[in-house]
Parts: C-alpha cells; sequence; structure tokens
C-alpha cells in the first residue's frame, strides 16, 4: 500500500492544483520514488536515517526551485513514497510499481542491505541508479559487475570487521583489555556477514572467541544472549546487532552489570535515541561509522535536518543517506536531464562535494569511509576509518 508523507502529500497537492490550473505541465517535476520500512523491525531505523533526510532534502531542493535543467530551468521534485514493511518482497513489488505504475524518474535505494540486494535486480532492469547507501557486503565487487547501475557508500564487510578488530588490537597492546571475546549476530545477511569476517579477523589477531552466538532478527528477549556472553566472561564483546537489538542488548547488559572494557554494538548506537534513552551510561561504547564532528558542513547540516524535520540526525547513516541524495541531486543537475543512463554514467566519472567530505566512487563505491564511531562525552565520534582524517582515540569503558 503506498503511504505518502506529509511533505510529499503537501507537495503532490501543490502540483496537482497547478496542473489543474494550466499552470505546470508533467514534464515540469521530476517524481522520484522510495522505498523504506514504515512497519516492521527496521521501521525505527528507516524513520530515524531514511525518511527525515528525503523530507530535508526535497524540502531544501524546492525551496531552490527545484532541479537545475539544461535548458536552463528549474524542475520541482515530488516524493512518491512505499512501505515495504521489512519485507524484501514488499521492497521488489514497491519498485516494481514505480517503475511501471509510478513511472517515477528516479528511485532512492531501499533501508538495509538485505532489502537492497532484493531489489538490487529490478533497479539494474529499469535501469535506476541504485545508490545503495545503507548496504554493507563483501559482495561489492561480484555485485558491482552483475548490477551496473548500483553503487555503495559504507564500505565492505570484511572492512568493518577489520576495524573493530584493529581497535580491539591497539587496547590489547596498550594493556587496556585481555584475550577474551565475546561476538552476537543478528542471523540475517547483515549480521551472517560481518560475524564470519569477524571470526577470521578476531582469530588471525590472536584473540580468543570464548562465545560466538546468532539469534533471529524477530527475536525480543536477548536476556539468554546477553547473560550467556557475560557467563563466559569476556574482555571484550562485539554484537552485530540491528537497532531494536542494539537497544535490547544494551537494556540487558546494565541489567546483568556486564562490564567490559570494550563493549560493540551495531546499526542503533549512533542513534540519538540511544543516548536519549541510555544516558551517560554510554559513554565509551563503541559502534558502527562515526562522522568527523569538527566539520562545519556537517555542523550546518545537523542544523538544518533539526529545523526542517523537528528531529535530530543520528552519527552516521543519517549523512550518508542525505550525501547520497546530494550524489544523485548533483548528477541530475551535471546531466541537465532525467535519463537516467546519463545519470548513472555521470555518477561513474565524477566527484561530488557532500556533507561528508568529496566523495568520488571508484569502481562504483566509495572507498574512504568511518567504520568505527565511540560516545565520547555525549558525542559520537569516528575512532577508525579507511583513511579519513580526524579519528579521535579510543577510550576504554568504564562500566554502566
Amino acid at each position: 500500500m503506498k503511504r505518502r508523507s506529509d511533505l510529499s502529500l503537501a507537495v503532490a497537492l501543490a502540483v496537482g492544483c497547478l496542473l489543474s490550473n494550466g499552470a505546470l505541465h508533467a514534464q515540469d517535476v521530476i517524481k522520484i520514488g522510495a522505498v523504506a520500512p514504515k512497519t516492521g523491525p527496521l521501521a525505527a531505523a528507516a524513520a530515524t536515517t531514511q525518511w527525515p533526510n528525503i523530507q530535508l532534502w526535497a524540502t531544501q531542493v524546492n525551496e531552490r526551485g527545484g532541479l537545475k535543467m539544461k535548458d536552463g530551468s528549474r524542475r520541482k521534485i515530488v516524493i512518491i513514497e512505499y512501505d515495504d514493511r521489512t519485507n524484501p518482497q514488499e521492497t521488489i513489488k514497491a519498485v516494481q510499481r514505480l517503475a511501471t505504475q509510478d513511472k517515477v524518474d528516479f528511485i532512492i535505494s531501499p533501508l538495509g542491505t538485505g532489502l537492497n540486494l532484493a531489489a538490487a535486480p529490478v533497479f539494474a532492469q529499469y535501469g535506476y541508479p541504485q545508490i545503495a547507501v545503507s548496504s554493507i557486503t563483501d559482495k561489492i565487487d561480484e555485485l558491482t559487475q552483475r548490477y551496473p547501475t548500483i553503487f555503495f557508500t559504507l564500505g565492505s564487510t570484511s572492512a568493518f570487521a577489520r576495524s573493530v578488530v584493529e581497535v580491539l588490537s591497539k587496547m590489547r597492546g596498550e594493556g587496556k583489555i585481555g584475550n577474551k571475546v565475546a561476538m552476537v549476530n543478528v542471523a540475517d545477511a547483515f549480521g551472517i556477514e560481518l560475524a564470519e569476517a569477524a571470526r577470521g579477523a578476531l582469530k588471525k589477531a590472536g584473540f580468543e572467541i570464548v562465545y560466538d552466538k546468532s539469534y533471529p532478527p524477530t527475536t525480543i528477549d536477548l536476556s539468554p544472549i546477553v547473560k550467556g556472553a557475560k557467563a563466559a566472561n569476556p574482555d571484550a564483546f562485539v554484537a552485530w546487532s540491528y537497532p531494536p537489538d542494539t537497544f535490547a542488548i544494551t537494556e540487558q547488559a546494565r541489567i546483568e552489570k556486564f562490564s567490559v572494557k570494550a563493549y560493540y554494538t551495531g546499526v542503533g548506537t549512533q542513534f540519538p535515541a540511544y543516548v536519549s534513552k541510555f544516558g551517560p551510561s554510554i559513554e565509551g561504547n563503541l559502534g558502527p561509522g562515526g562522522i568527523d564532528s569538527s566539520s562545519a558542513e556537517l555542523q550546518a547540516y545537523y542544523a538544518a535536518h533539526m529545523k526542517v524535520t523537528g528531529k535530530p540526525a543520528d552519527f552516521w547513516g543519517s549523512p550518508v543517506t542525505y550525501a547520497a541524495l546530494q550524489v544523485l541531486e548533483q548528477a541530475i543537475e551535471g546531466v541537465g536531464s532525467t535519463d537516467r543512463k546519463a545519470v548513472t554514467e555521470y555518477i561513474k566519472n565524477n566527484t561530488f562535494k557532500t556533507v561528508m567530505g568529496a566523495w568520488k566512487f571508484k569502481d562504483q563505491q566509495i572507498v574512504h569511509y568511518w567504520t568505527v564511531g565511540q560516545w565520547q562525552n555525549g558525542r559520537y565520534v569516528g575512532v577508525a576509518s579507511t583513511g579519513l582524517p580526524g579519528a579521535k582515540p579510543v577510550i576504554p569503558k568504564t562500566g554502566w
């Protein structure tokens, strides 16, 4: 079922009025589809990172008069949204409907690794550039060869796992932690790939994995997982988790007083709601991604996000999602039309100015990105990357 945000509906109604008055023709707008969860396990993640940034971007573009075309005109954008209910089959159906029935000019990529990979064949079939902003996978080379329209911004599974192990290795070398690691993962494409990559990296680095468990994405009670990890008496804890389980695991860790000097959880650790819920107790908590908090561009972005959406942006996925939309905007304006093939080639061959810095895709992927962040003094900062400046030193966690 199609669901439009207030912004999209307002824009659509305004366009409808202009059309009825003969003041605006259909070719004077650019229709952009968006598919992501509004319900299901990943709804909270989408409500934090995906939907608000689409709202922010659409508002800003239309306030500027729209996207510039090569004939000198500007075309405003209309967003058409679908709720995929965190279901890959619904994602596929929604993308197909946007392409064949709504006949949108472009489609914003879905949320999450699994949903993006499920929809990739449809994006490629209809020639839509797919900037898979929230996907982490070791299959990037295989996927970009198979699908010439897909792009990756967050990096590979191995890079993320390797960075976490490098952080732990440095802490061990400094005498801050010992050699034992407990690891858990959500049993979907995201968690399975990361856990597999981490096992090899941990063993290669000489760590002992004293606890290694997976759990279904629909798991509500994660207390057995946390109790089992605590009973293994590790020096470090790593959870390759999605937002609902990130919150549940952290809540249970506090209840169990599960204290380790290195505590890492997955997606959701960087959410404003995470610090709102757990407060100063998360000092020292590690998670994915991060940002350079000194960036003036990011500071302006966070202010605009709050002003337009009324919500705080998160400290990784939100600005990366917005940066991907900036890429799409600059590519459309660079081509000066809605020619999807030309826009795709423009993305492949040009450098883009984004809130995350200059982006240049190499073989359809960004190669410099943040991999590990940490809560320090109430801020979530980048502590490891694949070659970005501004990383902060890692601090040990001192308890709950």
